[in-house]
């Protein structure tokens, strides 16, 4: 762990200027509040209480800390792989010690050797003793913005979803990923609730400061079930370097982790490019947006500062890559956008995106999802298999090919990848993953548990609870469907999927009247502008109107509905299975 810098020489004495708080303590050292709160918890760094404030606030005075410091700098050294620690410059402070100070040393240094013999007998005695257990999983925590503007929260996100990425190559090392990171954002859970919670041994934790067009990082590694210090960082680059910052810190962590990195997951770990400032700011704009939520309106933001930072930098992969996931996500039933249109665009995008890089694990994803919802099959199946080599941290990956086999009638097997995927993303793939594939699997109890443990922490996720209207109104629900789907509607600006599915719940309800309603409203909607086929083929099967579902379902045949991707396993399909034009359709699909 690094050691603390200082503002400033203490002074010492009666009129010594106190630090009033810990922001102040923790500015004088030079790390962010967390760090001196451990430092005094478990290394006795010496902070006071006010003992007639009844609101425990602190004070810590510089000569004390100064001392302490030194006693600490002179038992301990750590020397970080690539980054500029604190410790490595050092302060006027250390330049002319107090007779005091050197007294510590002296003392220090004897504790020190005492600790060295002892250390060594031990050692003798227990020599065939096996060496305490590596690292072998973590997690990223949220980087916090320090630079003292909320504006730059992108940054810091950014950050963090660079460096899980990083780290995420590296095949002896399981990394939970971005959505369940982020999950943890201010979170006050201890470092050990966060490992059981996660499953982790290890935790990564730090800050990011911008500064103009420099950029600083802290980052530090903690051992989950004793909050110990492993190593701590800091380091300080310019903007156009930033993707030279995220190589260095996500190497130091390899290094200390320990685990086997092969040739070509090394390369991937120190695989660095210059990009402007502009460029890099744009991508990060466009990830944030794309991140905050399902609507059509973050998604349209998000592809407009993709495409302004492609139009700066027509050469950066990552650009392309956030743009296919935009166009993804715009493509689907619950967002509404003609999926022919968006698709095209996006595997476009992908493909440019794996020409400028080939080994990004998150393009091929992105191209394999596209090609399962054109039905190439094979072609998707290749994709994500290239994906899960290159990266078998990733989550979406395990994800997206468990659709691909649900697509393919394997509900099992599709179960076993999606829970693979729920170990490296415990906090969104438990549910909505597992759910819809529970739910496929005609297993809604099970369903319905694993959407409503995602309601419970994320309650305004219009996406999930349109699936737990799926699988209450399958499961013989409808009134209990009802008020969940109509809580989602306002959230997604009235998504003609919740609309369809809502049909269904009112109609099996007994509230036919209102499911008809319902209806006309996607029919005008209908007349203005584009809406999903699948709306329509999910209200008039819920309606128990069979012929005008299957108008609908060779408009969807048209489109390429993802609807149609579910033909052999969706419950809404069995009251039409044996009828000749369905077996037709899945003949066409490619699923028979």
């Amino acid at each position: 762990m690094g050691e603390p810098s200082f503002g400033s020489t203490p002074s010492g004495g009666p009129s010594e200027k106190r630090l009033d708080s810990w922001k102040e303590i923790a500015a004088y050292l030079n790390r962010d509040v967390t760090t001196v709160q451990r430092w005094e918890k478990r290394e006795g760094m010496p902070v006071h209480r006010h003992l007639h404030d009844t609101r425990g606030s602190v004070y810590a005075l510089p000569s004390e800390l100064h001392a302490w410091a030194e006693r600490r700098r002179s038992c301990r050294e750590d020397k970080p792989a690539g980054g500029v620690e604190a410790a490595e410059a050092p302060s006027e402070q250390t330049k002319s010690r107090t007779p005091q100070a050197r007294r510590w040393l002296a003392l220090a240094g004897m504790i020190a050797l005492g600790l060295a013999v002892i250390a060594y007998l031990a050692w003798q005695g227990h020599v065939g003793r096996a060496a305490p257990a590596g690292i072998k999983s973590l997690v990223v925590l949220p980087l916090k913005n320090l630079s003292g503007d909320p504006a730059q929260e992108y940054l810091a996100d950014g950050m963090t979803e660079a460096l899980i990425g990083r780290l995420s190559t590296i095949n002896g090392l399981r990394v939970i990923s971005r959505t369940s990171a982020m999950q943890l954002k201010n979170t006050p859970k201890t470092a050990p609730e966060i490992g059981k919670e996660l499953n982790v041994d290890s935790i990564v934790e730090g800050s990011v400061i911008r500064d103009g067009n420099r950029i600083r990082v802290h980052a530090q590694l903690i051992r989950a079930a004793s909050d110990e210090h492993l190593w701590s960082a800091t380091y300080d680059r310019e903007l156009r370097d930033v993707l030279v910052l995220q190589s260095e810190v996500s190497q130091a962590i390899a290094g200390k982790v320990e685990v086997a990195v092969t040739g070509k997951e090394q390369a991937r770990l120190t695989a660095t490019r210059a990009v402007s400032p502009e460029v890099y700011e744009s991508f990060l704009k466009g990830r944030f947006a794309l991140d905050k939520g399902d609507s059509r309106t973050d998604i349209d933001e998000s592809i407009g500062y993709f495409e302004e930072a492609i139009q700066k930098d027509a050469t950066f992969a990552p650009a392309y890559v956030g743009l296919a996931e935009a166009h993804v996500q715009r493509s689907t039933v619950f967002i509404g956008a003609p999926p022919e249109e968006e698709r095209a665009k996006g595997i476009a995008a992908a493909r440019k995106a794996l020409e400028l890089d080939p080994d990004s694990a998150e393009a091929h994803v992105l191209l394999a999802e596209m090609l399962r919802l054109q039905w190439q099959w094979a072609e998707a199946e290749g994709e994500f298999k290239q994906a899960l080599q290159l990266n078998p941290n990733d989550a979406a990956a395990h994800d997206g090919f468990a659709s691909w086999l649900l697509s393919q009638g394997d509900t099992d097997e599709a179960l076993t990848w999606a829970r693979r995927g729920r170990d490296l993303d415990p906090l969104a793939i438990s549910g909505s993953g597992i759910g819809w594939i529970l739910f496929q699997a005609h297993q809604y109890d099970e369903a319905i548990n694993e959407f409503r443990s995602v309601a419970a922490v994320r309650p305004e996720d219009a996406g999930n609870l349109w699936l737990l209207g799926f699988a209450l109104t399958a499961n013989g629900q409808p009134a209990e469907a009802i008020p969940v789907l109509e809580k989602a509607l306002p959230i997604s600006n009235r998504s003609p999927g919740i609309i369809g599915v809502l049909v269904r719940a009112y109609a099996h309800a007994g509230r036919r009247a209102d499911a008809l309603r319902l209806l006309e409203e996607l029919k005008r909607r209908k007349q203005a502008g584009y809406v999903p086929a699948a709306a329509f083929v999910n209200a008039y099967l819920g309606l128990g109107e069979n012929e005008e579902a299957f108008v609908w379902l060779e408009q969807a045949y048209k489109e390429h509905s993802n609807i149609l991707l579910y033909l052999k396993t969706h419950p809404y399909f069995d009251p039409i299975r044996d009828d000749p034009r369905f077996g037709n359709l899945l003949r066409r699909v490619g699923l028979s």
